[in-house]
């Protein structure tokens, strides 16, 4: 049966004018008509017409009391996804603000990218970006996903759970961070439906049998609190709410209890006119029902970073079973409804956007993260920071002043310093909780009062501090402390960085350290200089995973120029000896030489390759100058053909620990085995080791693998290898 959508406008209508009977109604049936006009044909999953969905995510940013321009980007979110309608059309006919609202709801879904942790790195950042430009792109969003969930039968079950997991992970902690409460909840309700279903459904089976008790319950606690507030002339509305189902799924993993150890179900909610009324009802209530000790959080005196406010207490009934009562004003409960949507909903005047954003913790957070290092932070890091800081549970703590502070979870007094101010956390020596001197890296409880101790003689954070710090924000703030301030030293351990992880992957680094490669990639970084992009990897910012590879790319294409199209016909092809290699099909006058990437010896596997105006340069048969080759066509057979008393040179690098006599001790194995050392080069290490490059003049590879092994055979030795290189 089609969908009668002249019906579905006359409804939709009337929900808005409730919720603003100043609304552009003509703007938005305009978007309306476009939008059925632009989806007409199209169906979803379940079969219904596809501009069902449209509408739905319309309601509910209806709902949450958005302006007229995001309840029509609502109507048409999918229309330059999903139809042939351009930018540049939508914007003709809808203006800027309007197709700026969808382009970005539009490109959150458009990701080009390989794995599964690309695209979650991805998609996060676009929220990121586009909630640091306008929020009610996230809000749109948000709607979205939540009528997609609401829908969600419809799927696979494969789809169901992926979906389902990518909204606890992502939607889930935004509508907590934006105060959203009324979508998280029921976010988290349906997602604990398709991930866990047998627990669901067994906790709504048992929720519904404790329904009319918990109901009588309620409704007597409800009124006597009518009773005492109505002989106290204070104005208020009073009612039940229900615990969520993924609340109480919580709350049984967490403490390890069973269903029938919690008691509070149902939280009594208390509505009033003025924050004077909350704390003369708390007193009341405190009259009648004994509070539970610490169970009372005022967070209106000190509100929730994302503004939420109420006052929260836990009392024993008559019965001794405790229950929680929330007491809070109409615009802390629209608030805590709606979260920065009641921004639009409830203040005076159309744009509203430029009201609020000092007051959302949540934007200045992430645009620390992305400021950190630039663009440059990777999807991998950024994840993590966002992961670690943005949607860590959190923690409240007090300056000695009564300031509320919210950090993560698992955050020590240092995190704090830095929460108050950066050079409160590089001056600080020391803390007290709670008047008692505590290590600065033991972690911080709910409710604790924290004083930070500070110096103007301190020498600043230790490098230590990133380790035991859970905050980006502390971290942040530490490596700008060591960037600002020690950048001769990070320089220094930049370089040695740099040169540890380029041994990593080559023996011989000094080949990729050349001066020039190395200022022009810090160029291509956009760093001011080679020592700037020393400092930048000393402190933490750059990893040298950005570097390596494109040094060893220009190594590649240095050893390439060897090998190059060439002229067999060239005079100085026909002058010099082969030096002990006989190559195939051509006369004796060929010049042949060793090619210095790979130094190969007699008894190795070779390949020659001819070369402009140099003859034929030979390799390894596995040299990656070889392997790499585009054009194999000059590739030519080559032979070994040396006489006994032919020398060639090759290097090997000993690592050894480091004692007085090894060099000679390892001379003395050299020269029994009748081989010179033409060169010799060795240096002590920071730990303890010593290093030893050597360069042997040997016959073939048989002598080169017996001098290898007897030297291996040595307690001190710890590693010997052949440089090809």
């Amino acid at each position: 049966m089609a969908t009668d959508f002249k019906e579905e406008f006359i409804k939709l209508k009337k929900e808005i004018l409730a919720n603003d009977k100043d609304a552009d109604i003509d703007l938005i049936k305009k978007a309306y008509d476009f939008a059925e006009l632009k989806h007409r044909g199209q169906k979803r999953n379940s079969g219904e017409d596809y501009f069902i969905h449209p509408i739905a995510v319309a309601r509910t940013l209806c709902e949450m009391g958005l302006d007229d321009d995001t309840i029509c980007a609502g109507l048409m979110h999918d229309i330059l996804e999903d139809t042939d309608v351009t930018y540049e059309q939508m914007e003709e006919l809808f203006g800027k603000r309007i197709t700026f609202l969808v382009d970005g709801v539009t490109k959150l879904k458009n990701l080009k990218v390989r794995s599964k942790e690309e695209k979650q790195a991805e998609y996060m950042r676009k929220m990121v970006m586009a909630m640091t430009k306008d929020v009610r792109v996230i809000l749109i969003k948000l709607a979205d996903r939540l009528h997609n969930m609401r829908t969600l039968e419809y799927k696979t079950k494969e789809k169901q759970i992926k979906t389902a997991t990518e909204t606890l992970e992502i939607y889930v902690p935004i509508a907590h961070r934006l105060g959203i409460y009324t979508i998280k909840w029921e976010l988290e309700d349906l997602c604990l439906r398709y991930k866990e279903p047998e627990v669901y459904y067994e906790l709504a089976e048992m929720v519904n049998k404790k329904r009319a008790e918990r109901e009588e319950y309620i409704n007597k606690i409800i009124e006597k609190i009518k009773e005492v507030l109505d002989e106290a002339n204070i104005e208020y509305t009073v009612n039940g709410r229900p615990k969520s189902l993924y609340s109480i799924y919580k709350k049984m993993y967490k403490q390890n209890i069973e269903f029938d150890q919690i008691y509070d179900l149902t939280a009594v909610r208390i509505i009033v006119k003025t924050i004077a009324d909350c704390y003369n009802v708390l007193g009341r209530v405190h009259a009648i029902w004994k509070p539970v000790p610490n169970r009372i959080k005022d967070y209106i005196g000190q509100p929730k970073s994302n503004g939420y406010k109420s006052i929260h207490t836990t009392v024993f009934g008559k019965d001794g079973a405790p229950f929680e009562i929330q007491i809070r004003t109409e615009d802390m409960h629209k608030e805590a409804e709606y979260g920065i949507a009641a921004h639009w909903k409830y203040k005076e005047g159309k744009n509203k956007s430029d009201k609020f954003d000092h007051k959302l913790t949540i934007i200045r957070q992430i645009l620390d993260i992305r400021q950190e290092n630039g663009d440059k932070i990777d999807d991998k890091e950024f994840m993590k920071k966002l992961k670690d800081d943005i949607f860590a549970d959190e923690i409240y703590v007090y300056s000695p002043r009564g300031d509320l502070y919210s950090l993560p979870s698992g955050s020590c007094s240092i995190d704090f310093a830095y929460r108050i101010h950066t050079d409160v956390g590089n001056s600080c020596i020391g803390a007290k909780v709670s008047g008692r001197i505590v290590p600065i890296d033991q972690k911080l409880k709910n409710g604790d009062v924290v004083e930070i101790l500070t110096s103007k003689n301190s020498s600043g954070p230790s490098r230590d501090w990133l380790n035991i710090v859970r905050s980006n924000q502390a971290k942040t703030k530490i490596k700008q402390y060591f960037k600002k301030n020690e950048k001769e030293k990070n320089i220094e351990i930049g370089r040695e960085i740099l040169i540890r992880d380029i041994k990593k992957v080559s023996n011989n680094y000094k080949s990729l350290m050349k001066t020039q490669w190395l200022d022009d990639i810090s160029e291509k970084l956009a760093f001011a200089s080679t020592e700037d992009m020393f400092a930048s990897i000393g402190f933490g910012s750059t990893n040298t995973s950005q570097i390596i590879p494109k040094l060893k790319q220009k190594y590649e294409e240095e050893a390439k120029k060897d090998l190059i199209e060439v002229d067999l016909n060239h005079d100085s092809q026909k002058k010099r000896p082969k030096n002990g290699v006989r190559v195939r099909d051509f006369d004796e006058d060929i010049e042949v030489k060793f090619a210095k990437c790979c130094n190969p010896v007699p008894g190795d596997k070779i390949i020659g390759y001819i070369t402009r105006g140099r003859g034929i340069s030979v390799h390894l048969r596995n040299c990656p100058n070889i392997t790499s080759l585009n054009s194999p066509s000059r590739l030519i057979d080559v032979y070994w053909e040396n006489e006994n008393t032919d020398r060639f040179p090759v290097t090997i690098e000993i690592s050894v620990i480091e004692e007085i006599g090894q060099f000679g001790e390892i001379s003395k194995i050299i020269k029994n085995e009748g081989i010179n050392i033409s060169r010799m080069e060795a240096k002590s290490n920071d730990d303890g080791t010593a290093s030893m490059e050597l360069t042997l003049d040997v016959k073939n590879t048989e002598e080169l693998v017996d001098v290898i092994k007897k030297i291996q055979e040595e307690d001190f030795v710890i590693d010997v290898y052949r440089k090809k290189g």
